[in-house]
């Protein structure tokens, strides 16, 4: 594995702390509309973003916070984009559901289950097509491969052997629903290898696990095998949503889980390896916890959008200054 496993606690850690700071504000009423969080998952955007390089593509889900940070986007402009202020990264339009950031070929959130499937495939094929390197990540949970879209998109990109990474994000829940009342056939991967792509489980509570998967799968991609399916099985220690009471799952279960906590279980091994100490591990915490506390400070004195701008990328004048200085 290529990755420093040090850099992928650092990433999970900044993913759980900026997760948690989103919490508490929105229960302050300071983020407001849908809130979906990542707590649990981090080895899964950590280890399959590692693997990833600056000409990939990136294609996420409405829990994507995680996924953007583990790309490389700033948690200034996430965290202003919560707040819905113009200086966030989709200009405070899209909110905690659609996060994006062009420069980083980070094509957005989507608050459609499945929807960033056919996404993907189109950004693969438009990739093929002018023989460009790129491969396309795309996240999506195991709900999603109960839509439509998923067969189609899987399909396709097996027939024409287009450069797409699937991550399925098993978490074992769509939204209440238990994967056993969901899927007649649980395995999901050999559920998805019955259509020609090379698919495996993961453990997504490991990220070194994940990362050394993903890079295996990058590179099978990038040598002309088609797409790969990764079934990172995983889960969330939080509830769907913010709004959601979480009552369809025995609280066993959830205590069961947090014994993998990814973050602990980083740690313990690189600290079995002679590579981490509690006082490294504080400090890395303490440094994490001081950005995001500078990012939301930064983010509550940022500007709303004017009221003038409402209609701005939205119609347009047939000019090009009409769409100039828009979204990353």
């Amino acid at each position: 594995m290529t990755t420093d496993p040090l850099d992928l606690l650092a990433t999970m850690l900044l993913v759980r702390r900026f997760e948690e700071r989103c919490a508490e504000l929105y229960s302050g009423g300071q983020i407001r509309g849908f809130l979906h969080l990542y707590v649990g998952e981090e080895a899964v955007a950590a280890g399959v973003c590692s693997a990833l390089g600056e000409d990939d593509s990136v294609v996420s889900t409405y829990r994507e916070h995680g996924h953007a940070l583990a790309r490389g986007a700033e948690p200034e402009a996430l965290m202003a984009e919560m707040f819905g202020k113009v200086t966030g990264c989709s200009r405070g339009r899209g909110g905690s559901m659609h996060l994006f950031d062009r420069s980083l070929r980070f094509v957005g959130g989507n608050a459609v289950v499945g929807g960033g499937l056919p996404l993907a495939v189109g950004l693969a094929l438009g990739d093929a097509l002018q023989h460009r390197p790129g491969v396309t990540a795309c996240f999506f949970g195991d709900g999603a491969m109960a839509e439509g879209e998923f067969h189609e998109s899987l399909n396709l990109a097996v027939l024409w052997r287009l450069p797409v990474l699937f991550c399925c994000e098993n978490n074992r829940y769509a939204m209440g629903t238990a994967i056993s009342k969901e899927h007649g056939r649980t395995e999901l991967a050999l559920r998805a290898a019955s259509y020609g792509a090379a698919a495996w489980p993961v453990d997504g509570m490991d990220a070194v696990a994940v990362a050394e998967a993903a890079e295996q799968a990058v590179a099978e991609i990038r040598g002309g095998g088609g797409p790969v399916f990764l079934e990172l099985q995983t889960y969330r220690f939080r509830a769907h949503s913010m709004y959601d009471p979480d009552r369809y799952r025995a609280k066993d279960e959830i205590a069961h889980w947090r014994e993998r906590d990814p973050i602990e279980l980083l740690g313990q091994r690189l600290r079995a390896d002679g590579r981490l100490t509690d006082e490294t591990l504080a400090r890395m915490d303490e440094e994490v916890m001081a950005r995001i506390t500078a990012a939301v400070d930064q983010a509550a004195g940022e500007p709303d959008e004017p009221v003038t701008d409402l209609t701005r990328f939205v119609y347009s004048d047939g000019s090009t200054a009409a769409v100039a200085g828009g979204p990353r």
